[in-house]
């Protein structure tokens, strides 16, 4: 989960969205929502449990036109630039989040606003976000891109997964055949070549592994390395590194070193992390330095 999907999560408790407000329309009341549509599409509106790819601006403030709005979050910013992908997951109350989220459909734009002291109320205890004061509001623009049924989702998911899997396929081969690397591949796609084979049984699941590594990219630039730090320790088959990584050192045993050369999709996939970009193919040499 990215950390705007994160923050929004708490949110959903409460209002929210869109993209580009219209000050002179007002909101509108209605059993307990405070809506203001600024793009009307067409369209079927979002129900519970669709997936929904949107833009959101999270603020908290008085919305008054007067005193200015505190930005909370910008799924933009915090999302490499792309919009977020969630659910529509059920209302807690009538007005928040999700209530709004129902009147949209694709190519909406549309704000939400729940009072501070509301919003409180009605959570009666549960947790809120650790943003407003009493008189506040906080504010939610939203900006709709998408909305599917969850299973058009997966499939639409599915076939942009298969995609990249052959686009990630096709580079690595160009890439083997100008740097002549013969590498060995597994079942998932990732390669490997190994240089010094190790000693004892292959890795097991559940083993902790202490590694050396240093992950680049295919341009050559390094995003991250141990070397000449703590060792990297982890229990093998527990998803505490990248999915490439961890299925890799099944076939690794102590004292192994190599390289593994790990596609989009068993890596950071299409949001990339940080100073990796979206659907970067990694390359990692590593050293197995202990198992237990």
């Amino acid at each position: 989960m990215t950390k705007a999907i994160f923050l929004l999560a708490l949110a959903l408790p409460c209002s929210g969205f869109c993209q580009q407000q219209n000050a002179t329309q007002a909101f509108s009341y209605a059993d307990g929502i405070e809506f203001k549509m600024v793009k009307d599409v067409p369209g079927k509106n979002a129900v519970e449990s669709d997936i929904l790819e949107m833009n959101v601006l999270w603020k908290v403030g008085k919305n008054d036109g007067v005193s200015e709005d505190s930005l909370v979050l910008d799924t933009r910013k915090m999302n490499n630039g792309r919009p977020i992908t969630m659910p529509l997951v059920p209302a807690k109350f009538r007005g928040d989040m999700s209530t709004g989220l129902a009147l949209m459909s694709a190519g909406d734009s549309g704000v939400i606003r729940v009072s501070v002291d509301s919003m409180k109320k009605n959570l009666n205890g549960q947790p809120m976000p650790p943003f407003g004061r009493p008189g506040e509001y906080y504010i939610y623009e939203v900006s709709m891109i998408s909305v599917k049924s969850k299973a058009d989702a997966e499939k639409a998911e599915q076939k942009k997964a298969a995609q990249q899997a052959e686009e990630d396929e096709r580079q690595l081969k160009a890439y083997f055949a100008s740097k002549h690397i013969v590498a060995k591949k597994l079942p998932s796609g990732v390669y490997y070549t190994i240089k010094t084979p190790g000693t004892g049984a292959n890795i097991s699941k559940g083993k902790t592994v202490s590694i050396i590594y240093t992950g680049k990219t295919m341009d050559g630039k390094t995003f991250d390395s141990n070397v000449g730090k703590d060792l990297l320790k982890f229990e093998v088959g527990k998803a505490m590194v990248i999915p490439g990584m961890d299925e890799s050192m099944l076939i690794m045993k102590k004292g192994t070193k190599g390289t593994l050369y790990i596609p989009s999709g068993l890596a950071y996939g299409d949001h990339g992390n940080g100073p990796i970009a979206p659907n970067a193919i990694l390359i990692f040499d590593m050293e197995i330095k202990d198992v237990k």
